[in-house]
Order: structure tokens, then sequence, then C-alpha cells
């Protein structure tokens, strides 16, 4: 399970330097940026293979902004990728098989 949970915390942390770069022009600033990442996760990424299945993008992108919050209200001090990491893997595979 660490393995995937390191590789979901590098997908993520690749989908935060590929989608500064796409809105490099306004400095990364996306008020949708949920569903950027969800569409990249979902389309461009090995998220699928890593959690056995697609999710539902709309479950995804809800988690994300879910996540983005709870982060931002606890400030952990883990970095936003592995924190983000733990739980999506939790969420979409619960019985960590």
């Amino acid at each position: 399970m660490t393995d995937t949970l390191e590789q979901i915390g590098a997908l993520l942390h690749e989908a935060g330097e590929t989608h500064h770069r796409v809105f490099r022009i306004i400095d990364g600033a996306d008020d949708d940026w949920a569903s950027w990442y969800t569409w990249w996760l979902i389309n461009l990424s090995e998220l699928t293979d890593l959690l056995d299945g697609k999710p539902v993008p709309s479950e995804l992108t809800y988690l994300l902004v879910s996540l983005d919050k709870q982060y931002t209200a606890e400030a952990p001090g883990d970095p936003w990728e592995n924190y983000y990491a733990s739980r999506i893997l939790r969420h979409f595979r619960p019985s960590g098989d």
C-alpha cells in the first residue's frame, strides 16, 4: 500500500506542476482547478490503474475540493500531495487492498 500511496502522491505533484505550467500566464490561478486535476488524473495519468478502476469524475472533483478545505483548516505540516494521496486511496479503496 505504501508504494501505491507514494505513486498517487507523485501523480498529484505532477498534476500540480503541470497545472501551474498550463496556467502560467495567470500564475497558476484557476478557480476550477479541481475539475482540471480530475480530468488530468483520470485521462492522462496512472491513477485509474492505482485505484483499480475509474472514479466518477464528479466524485473525485468533490473529494479534491473537500481535501483542499480540510488541508487548509488543519494545516497538518505534511506536503499536500501526501495528505491528499492517503485520503484518496482510503476513499476509493477503503479495504486497503
